[in-house]
């Protein structure tokens, strides 16, 4: 059996047992020449990198980022039209006033990166980010819990921040995939895709591992055609970059955007 047949497979099985319990529906599937694939691919054409900084997040997340690297980042963002920044609750008001205008979109992480904050400390920093400009919200879901079989702790969880959101909030569910089964994976997409998130998100690029073409592939084929999906963690360049929106990311999260799209 391939990768893809076990892909197949894995989300067959899974997703059956799932909609049992929520009664929400498995996504169709196509046929495309010999390539059995969820009719959910990205639809994205890419024939040059530079064709990728409309969907790219460009990011900086680590915890001893100072105010020059902020400024050049949000400079990058600006020169090359990146989709947004990508950035700590600490800096959104900064950035949100540094990139009025200029069509780039403040987003911020939530729980960030360990996903074990209380619900409400998680809405808080939800309210306040938003208040503070941002557009975008990425928060990791509760992966213990999750991991534990406490499937309505996780779903309220989601529940509470996509609460604390606005109407027009892009909102992106991180699922930290490195630490989740296949099984685990399916279960995480389906559940932010039921709560109403926009996105959902491969890694917070913390956990040891990141994006994966096979993750990407599995996280498609279980939300469906229209959820967003944003590959992150460890896509460095071009060729990484256009594997993960061939099999289905609409979102690229990278610090290395501005070295993709220079090719």
């Amino acid at each position: 059996m391939n990768q893809e047949e076990l892909i197949t497979k894995i989300t067959q099985e899974v997703m059956k047992k799932f909609n049992e319990i929520t009664g929400t529906e498995k996504p169709s599937s196509v046929t495309k020449g010999k390539r059995t694939v969820n009719e959910c691919e990205s639809g994205i054409i890419i024939n040059a990198p530079m064709d990728l900084a409309p969907y790219i997040d460009h990011t900086l997340l680590k915890p001893d980022a100072k105010q020059s690297q902020i400024d050049q980042l949000c400079q990058e963002a600006i020169q090359y039209h990146f989709c947004s920044v990508c950035i700590q609750p600490y800096w959104v008001s900064y950035c949100a006033k540094k990139l009025r205008g200029t069509g780039v979109k403040v987003c911020t992480v939530v729980g960030f990166p360990l996903g074990a904050n209380d619900s409400r400390s998680k809405a808080y920093e939800t309210r306040q980010a938003i208040e503070d400009g941002a557009h975008e919200i990425d928060m990791v879901i509760n992966i213990g819990a999750l991991k534990s079989g406490n499937i309505k702790m996780v779903e309220d969880d989601l529940r509470a921040i996509k609460r604390a959101c606005r109407q027009t909030t892009i909102t992106k569910a991180i699922i930290e995939t490195f630490l989740l089964t296949d099984d685990e994976k399916v279960i995480a997409c389906q559940l932010a895709k039921k709560v109403g998130y926009d996105f959902v998100k491969t890694s917070t690029g913390f956990a040891g591992g990141g994006a994966t073409v096979h993750d990407v592939a599995l996280m498609r084929r279980t939300v469906g055609p229209k959820m967003g999906i944003k590959a992150a963690g460890g896509i460095h360049n071009f060729e990484e970059a256009k594997a993960m929106i061939a099999a289905g990311a609409t979102r690229i999260g990278t610090s290395s955007g501005v070295k993709i799209v220079n090719g």
